[in-house]
C-alpha cells in the first residue's frame, strides 16, 4: 500500500507536468492559438494588397492603352488639348487624387508561454507538496512513528528451533 501511495505522487507531479506544458507551456494549445490568429491577419492583409495591385494593374493597362482615360489624366494634370479652352473657377476645392493604402507592416510577434523549466518546476512543487501531506497523513494516522520503541529482551534459557529427527 505504502507503494502506491508514492506512485500515486508520481503520477500527480507528472500529471501537473502534461496539463501545464498542454495549456500554457510552449508547444500548448494557447501558443497554437495565437499562431492561428496571426495567421489569419496576414492572410486578411494579403488578400487586401492583391486586390489593391489588381486594381492598379487595371489602371496601368488603362492608361497605356485606353486613349479617353490618358486624356482624363491628362486633364487631371492640368494639360488641355490644341482645340480646348481653358476656364479657371474659383472658390472650388482642388482635385485630389486616389491613394491607395496598403496598410501597416505587420511584424511577427513571439506567442506568450510558460517556459519549460517552470513547468518543471511547478510541477515539481506540487510534487514534493503531495509527498508532504501524505507524510503528515501518516504520522497523523501512526503509521510513521519518530519515538524509539523499546525491544524486549527475553533472558534465561535459548529455545533453539531444531528440526526433529
Amino acid at each position: 500500500m505504502k507503494r502506491a501511495k508514492y506512485l500515486f505522487i508520481i503520477f500527480f507531479g507528472t500529471l501537473i507536468y502534461v496539463l501545464l506544458s498542454l495549456t500554457v507551456g510552449q508547444n500548448s494549445l494557447y501558443s497554437y492559438n495565437q499562431m492561428e490568429e496571426q495567421k489569419r491577419i496576414v492572410s486578411k492583409k494579403t488578400n487586401e494588397i492583391q486586390n489593391i495591385n489588381s486594381e492598379l494593374e487595371q489602371e496601368l493597362t488603362a492608361l497605356k492603352n485606353d486613349k479617353a482615360v490618358i486624356a482624363a489624366y491628362a486633364h487631371k494634370l492640368d494639360y488641355v488639348s490644341d482645340d480646348e479652352k481653358l476656364v479657371k473657377i474659383n472658390g472650388l476645392k482642388p482635385f485630389q487624387t486616389n491613394l491607395y493604402d496598403t496598410g501597416t507592416v505587420l511584424r511577427h510577434e513571439n506567442p506568450t508561454f510558460l517556459e519549460e523549466k517552470y513547468c518543471k518546476m511547478i510541477a515539481l512543487f506540487f510534487t514534493f507538496l503531495m509527498l508532504f501531506i501524505m507524510i503528515l497523513y501518516d504520522i497523523n494516522n501512526k503509521n510513521i512513528s519518530f519515538k524509539k520503541e523499546e525491544k524486549t529482551v527475553i533472558t534465561g534459557i535459548p529455545i533453539l528451533d531444531l528440526p526433529q529427527i
